[in-house]
Order: structure tokens, then sequence, then C-alpha cells
């Protein structure tokens, strides 16, 4: 679009300016022609007098030589026999006592039958070598006509003329660069506007759902950035909402299913408590399903910059937890949850997170094993540190995948994947190895600021330096 109104602008100008200068430069031609022939008719006017006077010779060509044109060699009288005669002509009355020759003054270009047509008293203007020339019939006493010719050379008629044309074509030109400018800017002002709607509705469309539109430009485009930032901040509530629930339902579904289950498990032998068992099976497969369903949904969508404070949620989910560990014979140990420590995450997902990692504990260890959760944060990191002495994880890395779909059997791989994007979301990561109580350790790394990429560097080069031998 831009373009396109510049090449629109340009054509119009141009045909403007040549509507405009052709005309206006033929009659500057037309002009310096006109002043050129004109000042050598005010040249000839001043022999007038002169001849109207006398015919002498040496007179006639005092009075040439003081005139301006005469002084440049561009003048010359053609002056007839006073019996009768031409330049070049025999006269009848040749011997006459009062008569004399034809004769001429200064130097002359024209044709000879130019000047005699002249001297029927019409004046002429004819080509010449190196110009042009003026002839001027002039009536004398005798009843006959004088000839004076001017000479005007084509640097006189064209005098002026180019400078002119130099001058409109510049002035045609910068008329052309100030409306391509014109026409530039403006179709900026057209186009950045819908280039970055354009831009933001493919980001938007990729998931980046912190994306607006600066609301400038034409009434209508301000409008449209007005509308596409109504929309999206919709779809981020919309979306938040979603995830919302899904983090709701791990908690409020996932851990009272894993009370239910492990409450089966204690009812012993029978057909009643194998059915029972088995239809906690069967909705424990339900509830996954549903959840991940849910998360599917918000999968490609950003996480809006909440936060929460990372040792009061510990605290609070620990309170749940205990009562089921006491239940079971459990030893609990919580350590560096005193302060205040902040993250950028919602609380229902860091909820969801700290869940899934405890509930795992209570699936996958017998009744008895002890676990701990301790908390270390310093000013560029957090790390939640979930450790239990189970018999551990046999793959890490597989259990880290399980959230793709390659998860085993009994297990949704869902828990450990919602601790990931908890952590990913940040700039962190989570790792799992072997703990101090000597089973399992999950260490999620969350950053504070949310830049977690100079923090993943620093521990890429913590971890290298520790691989070495």
């Amino acid at each position: 679009m831009r373009w396109a109104l510049v090449r629109v602008s340009l054509a119009v100008t141009v045909m403007v300016v040549l509507a405009f200068a052709v005309p206006l430069g033929l009659v500057v031609k037309e002009l310096a022609r006109d002043r050129a022939f004109a000042d050598a008719e005010r040249q000839a006017a001043q022999i007038r007098p002169a001849l109207a006077i006398t015919t002498d010779r040496a007179q006639l060509e005092r009075a040439v030589a003081s005139s301006q044109a005469g002084g440049d060699g561009r003048m010359a009288v053609h002056v007839p026999g006073s019996d009768g005669t031409r330049h070049g002509t025999p006269a009848d009355a040749r011997d006459a006592d009062d008569a004399h020759e034809a004769f001429d003054i200064g130097r002359c270009r024209a044709r000879a039958r130019d000047v005699e047509t002249a001297r029927r008293g019409r004046s002429a203007i004819t080509s010449v070598p190196g110009g042009y020339a003026l002839l001027q019939p002039t009536a004398l006493s005798t009843g006959e006509f004088a000839v004076v010719e001017v000479y005007v050379p084509h640097r006189a008629v064209g005098n002026g003329v180019t400078t002119s044309w130099v001058i409109l074509a510049g002035v045609g030109l910068g008329l052309i660069a100030g409306s391509l400018a014109t026409a530039d800017r403006l179709g900026l002002r057209l186009v950045r506007p819908a280039e970055r709607l354009a831009k933001a509705a493919a980001e938007l469309g990729e998931g980046r759902l912190g994306v607006r539109v600066r609301e400038d430009g034409p009434a209508e485009l301000r409008a449209a950035a007005v509308a596409f930032n109504s929309m999206a901040d919709k779809i981020v509530r919309l979306l938040s909402n979603e995830r919302e629930l899904a983090a709701d339902l791990s908690h409020r579904l996932r851990t009272p299913l894993t009370v239910l289950r492990l409450n089966a498990a204690s009812l012993g032998e029978g057909p009643a408590a194998d059915q029972t068992r088995a239809a906690v099976e069967q909705l424990e497969r339900e509830v996954d399903q549903l959840i991940r369903a849910a998360r599917e949904q918000g999968e490609r969508t950003e996480r809006p910059a909440l936060g929460c404070d990372a040792c009061e949620v510990i605290r609070d989910r620990m309170d749940f937890w205990s009562a089921l560990a006491e239940d079971e014979g459990r030893t609990v140990r919580l350590a560096g949850v005193e302060e205040t420590v902040r993250v950028p995450v919602a609380r229902p997902e860091l909820v969801a997170a700290l869940d899934a990692m405890l509930g795992n504990v209570f699936r996958h260890t017998p009744e008895g094993t002890a676990f701990a959760v301790d908390v270390h944060h310093s000013e560029d990191a957090v790390i939640v540190l979930v450790s239990d002495a189970g018999p551990g994880i046999a793959d890490p890395d597989a259990a880290l995948r399980r959230g793709h779909g390659d998860g085993g059997p009994g297990s949704t791989g869902l828990g450990l994947d919602i601790v990931r994007r908890v952590a990913e979301s940040t700039g962190g990561d989570v790792r799992i190895g072997r703990s101090v109580l000597g089973g399992t350790e999950v260490r999620v790394w969350l950053s504070p600021d949310g830049g977690g990429t100079r923090h993943r560097e620093r521990r890429r080069r913590v971890r290298r330096g520790r691989a070495r031998p």
C-alpha cells in the first residue's frame, strides 16, 4: 500500500509538472526571442533620424558607429542611389549632377534578395549564418527606402532560456521529491499501524498472549487496535481461567483421590474390597484423562506474570499432607520456609506442582517412608527440594519425559510435567537425582525475576565443571 501510494503520487506529480513546465518553458523561449528582436528594432530605430536628414556616407558611418549594435559590428545600412539606382544595379541617369551611387555601411549578412524585399517597405527577419538578421526599411527624403540591417546571434535569441529551463527543471524535480516524501510519510502513517496489527495478530496466533498494539494512526486503524487489544485481554482472561481450572482440578481431585486410594488399599481382601479398589483405579484414570485434556488446551499459551509467596504456599500444603503422613507413619521434615520468598508463579499453579510432587511420594513409596521438603533461596534462584527415602527412580530422564506421552503403567505422567511447566515458566528447570535420604530427590529451580537464561547458562557451566575428572 505504501509503495502504491508513492507510485500514484509520482505519476500525478510528474503529469502536473509536465503540464505546467513544458508550456512555461516554451513561453520563456518565446519571450527571450521577442526580447532579442525588440532590442534589434530599438537599435535600428536609432539610425532613422540620421537617414531622414542625410544620406552622406561619412555622416551615416559616424551614426552607425555611435550605436551599440554598430559598435559591436552587428549593424549595416543599405542606402539606394538618389537617382534610383540600387546597390549593384546601374542607373539610367548615373551622370546626373546630384546623383550618387548606392552604398552599404557595416558588415552585410543578409542576402540581396531579402534586402530588396525589405526596400518595398516591409520589415523582415531572415536567417543568416550564426543567427538572424532584422531588416528594417526607413523612408528617405527622396522617396526611396534605405534598409537597416541588425544582426541578432543565436546566443542573444536564447539568452537566459537555458538558465530558466534549468530552474524550471529544478523546481519540477523538487516538487516531485517533495510529493514522494509526503506520500511516503503518509503511507508510513497508514501502513505501520496496519503492519503492527498484522504482526500482533500473528504473534497472538502463535500463543504470545502478552502482545498488544499501540493505538495510533488513522481513526479506523485506532479503532481496530482498540478492538484487538480488547480481544487479546479477553483471551488472556479466558485462558487464565482455564489454566486456573486445570490447576484447581489437579489439587482438588488428585489429592482427595490419592487419599481415597490409600484408604482403599487398607480394606483388606474380599470381593467388596477388590471392587472398591477397581472403582478407585477407574475413577483415577478418568480424572487423569480429564486433567490431561484440560492441560492440553492451554499447553501452547503463555502464563500470566503473577506471583506468590513460595514459603507460605509450601507451609500451607505441608499442613494438609502432614495429616496423611501421620496416618501412614511417615516422618516429615520441613526446612527453609520461615522467610517470605516471592516467585513469579500463580498460587494455584505452585499448589498444583507441590501436590504433584508430594502425591508421588505417597503413591510410589511404601507406608512409613520418610520425606522432606527444603527451600533454598538467593537473589537469583529459589530451589525447592522434595526428597524421600523410598526406592528411587531408575530412569530420571524417562520420568521427565512422561508428560509428553511416554509414561509407564499406572502413571499418566502429568505430575512431573506440571512441575516442569511451572519451573520453565520462570526460566528455571527440574532435575531428578538421588536424595540424602536414599531415595528420590526432585529439585525445582525457580527464577525470582523470570530471567532464567542467565541462570541456566550458569548451571550448565557448573554441571560441566562437576563432570570433569
